[in-house]
């Protein structure tokens, strides 16, 4: 079956969130929804999650799923909000237990703060299954970019997150903890395994030079063909060696810290202090 994809588009970081339906129903998931942040107030919005909100409630939609492809480090997750809203079960992969461990540690979480993946819903694995209406999600996990990655093929799409952008764009930064080059090749190799004229469904796009408009819409015929950095059979070494040079030269995403400690809650804020104030962590010398 052929899901209806609804694509929402957030400027300030580049994410691309999806509305997934069932064209013989009303059910639907939701994939990597935003939460406004303005990081120099500390100031939150949720005008990009009511924008899903609306559209999901003037079609009249029941949201069955909340998925997130992978722990975000470059924004922050509504996924909580949108529960309150519009409902749904969040899911994400069940390595999230190696990310919560990883970067507890970072941010000095202490005991209260659980690393069991408890503050989902759903924990997936390879292989697993579920459901939209009378469509078939298969579960496939793409680690890489991080431990958790996942990527959710929907009928005949496929929803990457960051593993693979568009194809002039390439692959995904693999230098965060947990991340590895060598890893990320072969979870490319998973997706490109899909049948060729599987839709792929991008988490982010920058606009490759010499392209004026944003797209998030490619196929799998197209990156085996045309990925600057895996298309046309190149090697695992000669990626390796490129995606490990060229991310030795970027800076660290502009929210990686208010992110990771939401994100990794599932989209919940940190317990307020004892003055009833929520507070992120900036840890020193340590990302």
């Amino acid at each position: 079956m052929s899901p209806d994809v609804k694509a929402f588009f957030d400027d300030a970081t580049n994410t691309v969130s999806y509305v997934v339906r069932d064209p013989s129903s009303k059910k639907a998931a939701i994939v990597d929804s935003v939460l406004d942040f303005d990081y120099a107030s500390g100031h939150t919005d949720t005008r990009s999650a009511d924008a899903i909100i609306a559209w999901v409630q003037a079609e009249g939609l029941e949201i069955e799923w909340l998925l997130e492809t992978h722990v975000h480090a470059d924004h922050l997750s509504a996924a909580p909000y949108l529960q309150d809203h519009v409902g749904g079960k969040i899911g994400i992969g069940e390595n999230i237990r190696v990310v919560q461990d990883t970067f507890g540690k970072v941010f000095n979480e202490g005991t209260s703060f659980q690393r069991d993946g408890s503050q989902f819903d759903r924990l997936f694995a390879q292989g697993d299954s579920f459901h939209i209406g009378q469509l078939r999600g298969d579960v496939l996990h793409t680690p890489g970019h991080t431990p958790a990655c996942l990527t959710y093929v929907i009928g005949d799409a496929a929803f990457v997150g960051d593993t693979l952008f568009m194809p002039d764009f390439g692959t995904a930064r693999c230098d965060f903890p947990g991340g590895s080059a060598e890893t990320l090749y072969e979870s490319v190799q998973k997706i490109l395994a899909l049948p060729e004229s599987t839709r792929i469904f991008v988490g982010h796009d920058y606009k490759a030079p010499g392209r004026d408009q944003y797209a998030w819409e490619t196929t799998v015929g197209e990156q085996k063909a045309r990925n600057i950095h895996v298309g046309a059979g190149n090697a695992k070494d000669s990626f390796v060696r490129m995606r490990t040079e060229r991310d030795a030269t970027l800076a660290m995403p502009r929210l990686i810290v208010p992110s990771l400690q939401v994100n990794m809650r599932a989209g919940q804020m940190p317990e307020p202090e004892d003055n009833g104030t929520v507070y992120l962590k900036v840890p020193i010398n340590k990302l």
